[in-house]
Parts: C-alpha cells; sequence; structure tokens
C-alpha cells in the first residue's frame, strides 16, 4: 500500500530491517529458485483459471437468449414481491461487494457457513453455466431500491459477474451452488433447466465438451496452486530462521505508541 500523502500522513514501515542479511546471502541462489519457480505456478494457475472463465462464458453466451432474458427477469420480480417488501420512507440500501469463495491450493471453496451465519433462508441457485448473475443482478437492484442493504458477492471466476446475493436485513441469501451446498435450502431454483428448451437440446453437445474440459482446465489451476503454496513454505522455511521476530514486536509497539499519540492529539 503507497503512502498517499508520505511523510506528512503517512509512511513506510520497512520490514527488511528485521532480516538477517549476512545469514540470508550465502542462500540466495536457493531463494531465488524458489522464487522464481512459485511464480511461474501463479502464472500458469492464472492461464488456466482465464480459459476456464472463458469457456464458461461460451456456456452461457449459448444459453442466455432472450427469451431466458426476459424468463428470469420476471422471476427476479416475483420473488421481490414476495420475500424483500418495501421498507416505507428508507432511503436506498446500500452494496458491499465480498467475495464468498475462491479457485484455491485445495480447490474451488466456497464458505457457505459464512452466508448461514447471517441467513436463514437460503434460495439455492443450482447452476453450471454461469446464468445466476441475470437473476441475481435484478434482485440485488430491486433489494437495495427496497431500502434493504445487500451484500454482492462477486464470481471468483468472472468478478463481473454476481454469483451469491445475501441481505441481512432479512435473513435472506441467495447462493450459486454446482451441487455442493449441503444444507436443505429454504427454496431451490434450477437454473441449469430454465434455458429454452430447443435451445438447450441444440448446445447439449457443445455444453458437454465444455464443461468436461472447464473442469481440466481447473483441476490444472488447482495443482499448479498447490505447487506454488508448496514451494512457498518451502521460502518461508528458509527465511523463518533468520527473521528477528524480537525486532518485529519492537516495530510494531513503536507504532502503536505513535498512533496512541495522534489519537490524542
Amino acid at each position: 500500500m503507497e503512502p498517499k500523502y508520505p511523510g506528512a500522513v503517512e509512511r513506510y514501515v520497512n520490514m527488511g530491517e528485521c532480516y538477517d542479511r549476512e545469514a540470508l546471502w550465502p542462500l540466495r541462489r536457493e531463494i531465488m529458485d524458489c522464487m522464481a519457480g512459485y511464480k511461474g505456478c501463479y502464472q500458469r494457475a492464472y492461464r488456466c483459471l482465464g480459459a476456464a472463465a472463458e469457456i464458461t462464458e461460451d456456456q452461457r453466451a449459448a444459453l442466455l437468449t432472450d427469451g431466458l432474458a426476459q424468463k428470469l427477469a420476471k422471476r427476479a420480480r416475483g420473488i421481490l414481491t414476495r420475500e424483500i417488501p418495501q421498507r416505507k420512507g428508507e432511503a436506498p440500501g446500500q452494496v458491499k461487494q465480498r467475495f464468498l469463495g475462491a479457485v484455491t491450493h485445495r480447490g474451488p471453496l466456497c464458505l457457505y457457513g459464512t452466508a448461514l451465519a447471517q441467513c436463514g433462508r437460503v434460495y439455492e441457485l443450482t447452476d453450471s453455466c454461469g446464468l445466476a448473475h441475470e437473476l441475481l443482478v435484478h434482485l440485488l437492484a430491486g433489494a437495495t431500491a427496497n431500502g434493504y442493504d445487500a451484500v454482492a458477492c462477486p464470481d471468483p471466476m468472472a468478478p463481473d459477474r454476481l454469483a451469491h446475493l445475501l441481505i441481512p436485513q432479512l435473513g435472506l441469501a441467495f447462493l450459486s451452488s454446482g451441487g455442493g451446498f449441503s444444507p436443505k435450502p429454504y427454496r431451490r431454483i434450477r437454473l441449469d433447466g430454465a434455458a429454452e428448451t430447443d435451445v438447450l437440446r441444440r448446445s447439449r453437445p457443445r455444453l458437454r465438451f465444455a464443461r468436461k474440459v472447464s473442469a481440466a482446465l481447473v483441476e490444472e489451476a488447482v495443482d499448479s496452486l498447490a505447487q506454488a503454496k508448496a514451494m512457498h513454505d518451502v521460502l518461508e522455511g528458509i527465511y523463518n530462521p533468520h527473521v528477528s521476530f524480537d525486532r518485529v514486536e519492537e516495530m510494531a509497539h513503536s507504532i502503536w505508541e505513535e498512533l496512541q499519540t495522534f489519537s490524542r492529539e
């Protein structure tokens, strides 16, 4: 994080002062090899995820007709009428963006428990083709217009599209799943089957191939992330004995005392 007003409001904190540079110098080749290796693994993972996202977009484009878009908008209006009543006299709600899931070195992960801790009623959106956004964007607009704050959760594979929506004031959540949501939902909407029948029939071989290739790309990305994590752990193992954590703690206390002084002024 770069200081916006260096020296006047913010300042740099040089954690590099806590390294034993003399001890690290003989280890430089091992450090450089690990650093290059794990960065290469991350780059490969991101390329695979980017390709998988493009394939998912192709699936979505194959199914998303004007008719389907109108159908999902109508479904959203029905949900808004039934579940999200207008709060008279209230200002429009605020929107926070938070990722609920990610692709990690352990595989795709979604913290459904975080949503369930805030929302007791869950609409499960079964969605393997990226159609959830078309429903959620209408629900988000309607919820905020009716005076409710919302948490909009982007799809980690395509951050410009929504994957989940939480409305904590109503204890209501809309969670996309590819079959990984285990609790019994309040209601379930099968978005995969919402497409027009003839379009779905024509696109079935294309969708089957796309799912297979996308899954293989994500699997390769996860493997690359696991390799990157292993190399990063090796780097930490090299550095750890040569860091003065007492010095780190001294710096923390010094900064804390400085903040306390400013707060009293």
